[in-house]
């Protein structure tokens, strides 16, 4: 065979491999005009316009700002925001599993029964209404930033903090823009556990210093974070080599971020826990 013509098959394959991955893609995607129409759906511009404001704010006008003044004393406004966002979580985990909730999600976990309209639509709504939620609470996840930046605390801000941030929030909001299934809320509801208990640490941290003595399980809490990153990145796995109707070029595309995220997170478990045992 011809050099030319091994290029002309590679090429050919190539091709192939992108068209049947645009196809899929495509018959993935979902649009509904009631979920579409609701608040930040309708277009990109709101979601980005926020994250775009965060980050010139963290990186650039807020540590500029603060240059010459005194860090904020912020520590009645942290503690309603952190027990806000355990409740708000935990709002949110309830409305998961409500019996009449997670029964349908977990039936329905693979796909929706087309042959039960009432009970598919039902699914589908709470599903998306939970992740429409839960985007709203990352959004709110974004002043914890905001608050390391009034109390001079830059350090905090790290390339996985921001990242973690601002990856999730978007990367939520393409999910109920043009995904929209039910498979995700399951998943999303351990994060809101995990969530749960990073908020309460955070609240008895913001207590002060003589709480300090009884948060020494912080390492465990990052290595439930980590935990988390490891079963999700398992059960989407699992759930791509069965025959499901779930959308699977997301499921790549989430996979391979949680795997990023994984990947830093070890990194950062490494620099804060190992170094400190050193010293």
């Amino acid at each position: 065979m011809s050099h030319c013509s091994a290029n002309h098959i590679l090429s050919n394959f190539n091709d192939m491999s992108i068209k049947q991955i645009s196809n899929n893609f495509l018959e993935e995607l979902k649009f509904d005009e009631e979920i579409d129409s609701w608040p930040l759906m309708k277009t990109p511009w709101p979601i980005l316009s926020i994250l775009a404001v965060y980050w010139l704010f963290v990186v650039k006008v807020g540590p500029k700002w603060m240059e010459k003044r005194k860090p904020f004393n912020l520590k009645y406004i942290m503690m309603i925001y952190n027990l806000s966002q355990l409740l708000f979580n935990g709002y949110m985990l309830w409305r998961v599993y409500k019996p009449d909730v997670i029964n349908s999600l977990w039936k329905h976990r693979c796909s929706l029964d087309e042959e039960d309209h009432s009970e598919k639509r039902f699914v589908y709504i709470t599903a998306n209404e939970i992740v429409w939620l839960y985007i709203m609470n990352k959004i709110s996840d974004l002043l914890d930033t905001v608050f390391f930046v009034l109390r001079k605390k830059e350090s905090h801000v790290t390339f996985l903090h921001l990242f973690h941030h601002m990856d999730m929030s978007f990367s939520m909001w393409i999910y109920l823009r043009i995904i929209k299934d039910q498979f995700i809320v399951l998943l999303g509801s351990i994060n809101m556990i995990v969530h749960m208990i990073m908020y309460s640490y955070y609240f008895l941290a913001s207590l002060g210093p003589k709480m300090q003595k009884y948060l020494w399980w912080k390492i465990y809490l990052t290595r439930l974070q980590i935990a988390q990153f490891v079963f999700v990145i398992i059960y989407l796995g699992s759930l791509y080599t069965v025959d499901c109707s779930f959308p699977k070029i997301f499921t790549i595309y989430m996979i391979t971020h949680i795997a990023l995220f994984l990947y830093m997170f070890i990194i950062f478990y490494k620099k804060t826990y190992q170094k400190t045992k050193s010293e």
